[in-house]
């Protein structure tokens, strides 16, 4: 149950299954029977029958198969005129007369062979409208379920597996379709969201629901009805794809597989929102008091944290090891686990920012401007925390540190949420953090969020969290950015340029290009695209160049002009989806083409051009688009503590707020203050303005 998911726990005591099976998960899309799904199928109910599981499976699926065995026989016997005005409209009971035999002789056929009696009951729905009936068919279905071999009883109709659900006490109703579950929206729809737990009031009014079933008469609107009809009778029901392999086994796991209706969903969703609200309300509260410290205590509590790692480093190691011993059980990437890997000297490494950061000027309540209003009347504008941030990062456990440092340098609350990967090195640096922040500012300042479910929770909290910074892959980067309305700074690509112009020094070129790819290929500021004035093409410096990078193990891709000597394979994108080895090589007709180029292929991440030439090099400089943009230095410059932040919580590529390496400064935002005498506006009658510039006190 490693993977199970906490709101499914109840699995564990399912003994009586139902397994609703729809047409479109029985029959492919030219309406014969999909053998492959259904042999599937039926191998799950064995395996579930053998663990001592009770199962009923209602099957949809008669009418079409009936339909398409009653089109076959009608399009043999058709005349050429007939086939010119075709008409293949059937009648769907008689579709069902047609199919019921086959459907059933299949499912006998493919449950003989796993050594499975099946046994069917034929229903409608007018039985369940007779009192007696209720009473005859928990008769009859107990007296085969106690013969223990027989597995099946077939119908078609979502609300009547629902109503046998009910009437048989099942413990659990799987109804398998041809999507995930139920989602937000049409599944075809980019923005639809799979919902994992189904809550009537949270989802019932958000739902719009897409076509209905190809094939079934109903669709997911008639599942959910159904679903939620049994769950409310105390019927779990998931409903999950007939398509993927042993989906019916997962869920019997308790893995997050499909949608969960239950009775009890409300209350977890409660549980849940308050347990995310309670942790940032709590962390919002310990910054307002933070900030009440003076700038001295404060700068104690930073110093108490170096102190506390340095003491604790085996402690830390031996965390950290046992993580990354998991981590290569599991099969990560070599890539992956070195990241996550606080190698000898790192924890010094880190004690030494921190102490930098606390020597540095208290940011808080910093002062920016003063200026006259009218005479005994003074506005000022001022630093001030941003309030309470979110930190999504992927296995770097030192990425904690860095972020929990500046959150209190600049009077911060903080929720972190780090990669699973490295959950024991990030659990005991947050408890080692935490210890040391005195009890009248709180330890809840800095919460720890340890479930990935939570995280929805947290994003939706756009009146309590004002960041949210991810740091981590793209995919991670834009699906927040898609789930949460609360600001989110950071980059989804690191498409950074190194341009070498035609006046270069080719020496220094060599030394900045390889040292921007090869010192940390997989960094969001190594180089990705090397472009190079046309004048340069087959030049020896260029040519050393591409040679050196080649020794390396860089995979040179050309553009619409290849290199001949290195036979440069051409791409048909500048933004290649290629290895971190990897980099696209473009020839430019002069700096301007250069500037063109970057700012229509590139994110905004960090560029740089190599040049002797002045103006071409300010011409770069004021027209790039980029957050950095260097002249004749390496793009792994671009980094917060390499640029004396002391750390940096992530480099936003955005335009509102921070740009760049993120250090205290982009934790802050301002506010204005305005100290008068007296004063009333009435209509500006008696106001002179003065909007005289004072001195910073």
């Amino acid at each position: 149950m490693e993977t199970a998911d906490s709101t499914r726990a109840f699995v564990r005591d399912v003994k009586r299954i139902i397994i609703k099976v729809g047409t479109a998960v029985v029959t492919g899309q030219n309406g014969r029977l999909a053998m492959g799904r259904l042999g599937s199928l039926c191998e799950q109910v064995k395996q579930l029958n053998f663990q001592g599981y009770e199962v009923i499976l209602v099957t949809s699926g008669a009418v079409g198969v009936g339909r398409q065995r009653l089109q076959y026989r009608k399009l043999i016997h058709s005349s050429f005129a007939d086939l010119q005005n075709p008409q293949m409209d059937f009648d769907g009971k008689a579709c069902a007369a047609v199919g019921q035999s086959g459907l059933m002789a299949i499912y006998d056929t493919l449950f003989s062979q796993l050594d499975v009696t099946s046994s069917q009951l034929l229903v409608t729905d007018r039985d369940f409208k007779d009192p007696n009936f209720g009473d005859q068919l928990r008769e009859t279905v107990f007296a085969l379920l106690d013969l223990k071999d027989p597995s099946g009883i077939f119908w078609d109709n979502d609300s009547l597996a629902a109503l046998l659900a009910a009437e048989l006490n099942a413990d659990l109703l799987i109804m398998l379709s041809d999507v995930e579950g139920l989602y937000s929206g049409p599944p075809s729809d980019p923005q639809s969201k799979i919902i994992h737990t189904y809550v009537n009031e949270k989802h019932g009014k958000l739902i719009s629901f897409g076509e209905k079933s190809r094939v079934g008469r109903g669709g997911m609107q008639a599942k959910v009805v159904a679903a939620a009809n049994a769950a409310s009778k105390g019927v779990p029901v998931v409903i999950a794809s007939g398509f993927a392999t042993d989906t019916i086994i997962k869920v019997l796991k308790g893995e997050k597989v499909g949608t969960l209706f239950h009775n009890q969903a409300n209350s977890w969703e409660c549980s849940k929102e308050a347990t995310a609200r309670e942790m940032a309300v709590a962390a919002r509260d310990c910054s307002r008091r933070l900030q009440k410290l003076s700038s001295e205590e404060r700068k104690k509590i930073l110093l108490d944290i170096a102190d506390a790692l340095e003491a604790n480093e085996d402690a830390i190691r031996s965390e950290n090891e046992a993580d990354i011993e998991a981590a290569q059980g599991a099969g990560y990437e070599k890539s992956l686990i070195a990241r996550m890997t606080l190698k000898p000297g790192k924890i010094t490494n880190l004690a030494r920012s921190i102490r930098a950061i606390a020597d540095m000027e208290d940011p808080i309540s910093h002062t920016l401007k003063r200026t006259e209003v009218a005479k005994d009347l003074v506005f000022e504008k001022a630093y001030c925390p941003l309030g309470v941030l979110l930190i999504i990062f992927e296995s770097r456990p030192d990425a904690l540190v860095q972020i929990a440092t500046l959150a209190i340098r600049s009077g911060n609350g903080l929720l972190l949420k780090g990669g699973k990967e490295a959950m024991r090195s990030n659990a005991i640096l947050h408890k080692i953090i935490t210890g040391v922040i005195p009890d009248d500012v709180g330890k809840k300042l800095i919460g720890l969020v340890t479930s990935k479910d939570e995280i929805a929770d947290l994003l939706a909290l756009d009146d309590v969290i004002d960041l949210v910074i991810p740091r981590g892959s793209k995919n991670l980067v834009s699906q927040i950015k898609s789930t949460t309305k609360i600001p989110v700074l950071g980059h989804a690509d690191g498409i950074c340029h190194v341009y070498i112009d035609k006046s270069a020094d080719m020496d220094m070129a060599k030394r900045i290009v390889l040292d921007a790819k090869v010192d940390y290929p997989a960094a969001c500021n190594a180089m990705e695209t090397l472009l190079v004035h046309k004048d340069l093409n087959k030049s020896e410096g260029l040519d050393d160049l591409l040679v050196e990078l080649e020794k390396e193990g860089v995979v040179i891709y050309g553009g619409p002009v290849a290199h001949d000597k290195l036979k440069v394979p051409k791409v048909d994108s500048f933004r290649h989806e290629y290895s971190s080895m990897a980099c696209t090589l473009e020839f430019v007709d002069d700096v301007q083409s250069a500037i063109d180029h970057i700012n229509r292929y590139g994110s905004a991440h960090t560029d740089c051009i190599i040049t002797t030439d002045e103006k071409a090099a300010e011409a770069f400089l004021q027209q790039v688009d980029s957050a950095a943009v260097f002249h004749n230095a390496s793009t792994r410059f671009c980094d917060g503590t390499r640029f004396g932040l002391g750390a940096e919580v992530g480099i936003s590529t955005g335009r509102i707020h921070a740009r760049g390496p993120v250090g205290v400064d982009g934790l802050l935002t301002t506010r204005c203050i305005l100290r008068g005498s007296g004063q009333v506006v009435n209509g500006d009658k008696g106001v002179v303005y003065t909007h005289r510039d004072l001195p910073l006190q």
